[in-house]
């Protein structure tokens, strides 16, 4: 598939093309009923999935356990399950049709390693996890402190920015910024 050439580099499971293209799919059926994505094309789907993995390329190593705070329609959350198997994926998302949404694709990718939880990250009981991902939710600052109850000494996050990203970076050291189009991929460490 030409759409994953970015991806060439990173060796995906065996059945990842199929689940992707039917996460697609399902995103692409859902969202004309329950509009819980922007991406209204198959192009916008595979942009978003494409900005979703692009991690893969710069990460060292992935952790056992994950969460991804304000899922929405998946991103990042989905990509990263399908592409790293291996790895627990806990998706947090508050609204209930999104929360759906991501309930039918667990079940219908048989996603193993998919957790999701309908409510916000700071209602549920806190758990250790060794990576914190979001996209798009709020400033720096306060995504981590909503999720400081799940930090421990070898969390970091990895999180997904526009264009203000090194005005939200003021006041940490620890992070490496990583940037494809208008996308700023920030990977902060030491979040104790």
């Amino acid at each position: 598939m030409e759409w994953l050439d970015p991806l060439n580099a990173y060796p995906l499971p065996a059945d990842f093309v199929s689940k992707v293209e039917a996460y697609s799919a399902l995103l692409l059926t859902y969202n004309k009923t329950h509009n819980i994505s922007g991406a209204k094309t198959t192009h916008a789907v595979r942009e978003n999935i494409l900005d979703s993995l692009y991690p893969l390329l710069f990460m060292e190593t992935w952790p056992k356990r994950c969460i991804d705070i304000g899922s929405g329609a998946g991103f990042p959350g989905i990509p990263l399950a399908l592409a790293l198997p291996a790895m627990e994926m806990h998706l947090f998302e508050p609204i209930a049709k999104k929360s759906a949404f991501l309930h039918l694709v667990k079940s219908e990718l048989g996603l193993a390693n998919v957790v999701v939880k309908t409510e916000r990250i700071e209602a549920t009981q806190p758990f250790p996890c060794e990576l914190i991902c979001s996209r798009a939710v709020t400033n720096t600052k306060a995504l981590l402190t909503l999720a400081k109850a799940f930090i421990i000494p070898t969390t970091c996050a990895l999180l997904y920015k526009g264009s203000r990203a090194n005005e939200e970076l003021e006041g940490f050291s620890n992070y490496t910024l990583f940037e494809r189009n208008q996308r700023r991929y920030v990977l902060v460490k030491d979040l104790l």
